[in-house]
């Protein structure tokens, strides 16, 4: 039993941190629902709305990151980050003192920084997640300061010089995820015998790979072999249908090619034969934890290029392709998926390899691990 009356949990600016923090504060709440748990994170970026959501109280300071530019808006913004930098240990201190936690908890992001530093101070038992293969700088700091550092790809450890060893925990998966029947999601989607190929850029889109599916369903259109169900993220399928219609293709008359804005990944992942996606670290434990076969294309456009280390790490286990961006065309692409749907051992030995990367019991790893630092009462 976790020994904690009161629990604060620094998380912001991603879903990537947010909904592992989400969960686990879930977790922690069906086995002690007397445990008050409070949030820090900032007024302006995505925990401000998916905090109290959830029905958590979120405590705010401001903090943000420093561009790497020497552009005038550049030093403006990261003038300002020094200014709040520098106010935010104070914000955090007050924060602590006010709420007087057992336990302090960091899934990553800017605004866990200050909180874990002043909780460590304070002699406060302190925790910390990092969710990628390569660590946020945020959480590389902190490593060293912390009583457990969490992991969810031990590939991550070699990048951090923690206090204590770490400890694997996985990331969390959403419950109805795991509860989903294949045979069932694909008799729902009705592929009639077909094999699923999925594709994804992200909730708010991404254009290399729309281009790229876009290319991928325009030469493979005539083959009638698959099934494509692609989601283009906020506001761009009208545009990919248009595209579409424009080379004598209309979905609208084609129900194996079907395009949305956004998908209900526990309906439609557990169909996928093939999924072709950006490598964030939820995307792959729930690819892990269904055993889909990928092509993986990492975004290079966040911190530390982390994705590509999150699809390496099931690469170097057989259990993904990799397609980098700078290689990424229609016809590198279509290359790969036919490559895939030509060799159907390939696809089971990929699938069977990343099932075997999964950890599924995520939440109940760090739920143990929180308990091993809180002193008994």
């Amino acid at each position: 039993m976790l020994c904690a009356e009161r629990i604060l949990i620094a998380a912001g600016g991603t879903g990537g941190h947010i909904n592992p923090a989400l969960g686990t504060a879930g977790f922690i709440k069906e086995r002690q629902p007397e445990v008050e748990i409070e949030f820090v994170g900032t007024a302006d970026k995505m925990e401000a709305r998916l905090v109290p959501q959830a029905g958590y109280p979120l405590r705010t300071i401001e903090i943000s990151g420093f561009y790497r530019s020497f552009s005038g808006e550049a030093i403006r913004h990261n003038l300002s980050t020094l200014s709040k930098l520098l106010k935010s240990s104070a914000q955090a201190r007050k924060i602590l003192l006010d709420f007087r936690p057992d336990l302090v908890i960091g899934f990553g992001g800017y605004v866990s920084g200050p909180v874990l530093r002043e909780a460590a101070k304070l002699g406060i038992p302190t925790a910390i997640h990092e969710q990628n293969a390569y660590p946020g700088v945020t959480n590389k700091a902190l490593a060293g300061r912390v009583d457990r550092v969490m992991l969810t790809a031990p590939q991550a450890e070699q990048y951090m010089k923690p206090k204590h060893p770490c400890v694997v925990t996985g990331l969390p998966i959403r419950g109805d995820l795991l509860r989903t029947d294949r045979a069932q999601a694909k008799a729902a989607l009705q592929l009639d015998g077909k094999p699923l190929i999925l594709s994804m850029g992200g909730s708010l889109g991404a254009k290399p790979v729309n281009d790229a599916v876009l290319g991928l369903i325009l030469q493979k259109q005539a083959d009638h072999d698959c099934v494509f169900l692609h989601a283009t993220g906020k506001g761009g399928a009208e545009a990919f249908r248009s595209a579409l219609e424009a080379q004598g293709v209309d979905p609208a008359q084609r129900p194996d090619i079907r395009i949305t804005e956004y998908i209900d990944i526990p309906q439609c992942l557990p169909a996928a034969d093939l999924v072709i996606a950006r490598s964030g670290a939820s995307t792959l434990s729930e690819l892990q934890a269904l055993g889909v076969p990928s092509i993986l294309i990492p975004s290079p456009y966040v911190t530390e290029n982390h994705q590509y280390h999150n699809a390496m790490a099931l690469v170097e286990k057989d259990a993904a392709l990799i397609l980098e961006e700078k290689d990424l065309t229609p016809e590198s692409l279509t290359q790969a998926v036919n490559g895939l749907l030509q060799a159907p051992e390939r696809l089971l030995t990929l699938g069977q390899n990343a099932r075997a990367m999964a950890v599924l019991d995520a939440t109940q790893r760090i739920y143990d691990t929180l308990c091993e630092i809180v002193p008994q009462k």
